[in-house]
């Protein structure tokens, strides 16, 4: 993968996270949320409920996506006999679990699930628990990041990967969740919208740490133990 070399898209990204925070924050595109949530809401019958429930497994971390990094991270650390995917690993999760929990935490806003009042603003002191974490979209900022993260063990793994390879899977697992996320309406569009920025953001932080630059213990294949000789 090609490292980024320039700040100004990461800038881009901040920004329009923050000024969609803010419009969010003054009471805009409060309507284009209910509008799409209501529509997703009338427009959910049994056959493209359960496909969008199986395609949006492709942004569930804890049981799907950091198996699969695991896995990864594993083969590659075998192959390359060293431990640089364990840090590209270790790093996502960090990146991950520093920013969107927080996120989440501070701007308090409930999912379009929520039985309560001002169920779409933010900082909802009714919204409490699991249902007071939706803005920004853990699924989408997931799924943006680890799949960089794919990309970058499969480059350690394989040597080379192709690049079509690499955009697809770069591209099309966010469209996907995106879209399967707010249909199920377990987030609000903007939230989906904000969790893409954020995602964006600390997927090129992931990609631009020059990781074939650092130099890590190296790990060696234990040998066979020579026959023991007879007196």
């Amino acid at each position: 993968m090609t490292r980024p070399r320039s700040w100004w898209p990461d800038a881009l990204f901040v920004g329009a996270f923050v000024l969609l925070t803010l419009l969010l924050w003054q009471g805009h595109l409060l309507g284009v949320d209910l509008a799409v949530a209501d529509w997703s809401a009338a427009h959910r019958p049994p056959v493209a409920y359960w496909t969008a429930r199986v395609l949006n497994s492709l942004g569930q971390g804890g049981w799907f996506l950091m198996p699969i990094g695991a896995a990864l991270t594993a083969l590659a650390v075998w192959r390359r006999r060293t431990i640089r995917p364990v840090l590209i690993f270790v790093a996502t999760v960090a990146l991950l679990y520093l920013t969107v929990g927080p996120m989440k935490i501070v701007f308090d806003r409930a999912a379009p699930a929520f039985i309560g009042p001002d169920r779409e603003v933010l900082f909802n002191p009714a919204a409490t628990g699991s249902l007071g974490m939706s803005y920004p979209s853990g699924h989408v900022a997931n799924t943006v990041l680890w799949y960089a993260a794919f990309a970058l063990l499969l480059g350690m793994l394989l040597g080379e990967v192709n690049h079509r390879l690499l955009l697809a899977l770069r591209v099309l697992p966010p469209v996907i969740v995106i879209c399967t996320t707010t249909y199920l309406g377990w987030h609000w569009i903007t939230d989906s919208i904000a969790g893409l920025f954020i995602g964006l953001v600390l997927a090129r932080i992931l990609t631009r740490v020059p990781w074939d630059s650092i130099k890590p213990p190296s790990v060696r294949r234990a040998s066979p133990a020579s026959p023991a000789t007879k007196s």
